[in-house]
């Protein structure tokens, strides 16, 4: 397995998303470790899937 793009790290309050290739965060801050965005983010890159999980993290947050 090659190095991942795109991988979880933790930060006070939560988890961020790091762009190993742009050195630099991707997105907002999670409160929980996003594993489906991740996949997806590594994966295929459907816009509508990485929509829709987004939206899930942020109602998660609410």
């Amino acid at each position: 397995m090659g190095k991942r793009r795109y991988v979880a790290r933790g930060v006070p309050g939560g988890y961020r998303i790091w762009d190993n290739k742009q050195k630099r965060w991707w997105g907002n801050q999670y409160d929980f470790c996003p594993d489906a965005l991740l996949a997806e983010l590594n994966a295929a890159k459907d816009p509508a899937a990485l929509t829709s999980l987004q939206n899930q993290y942020r109602a998660q947050k609410r």
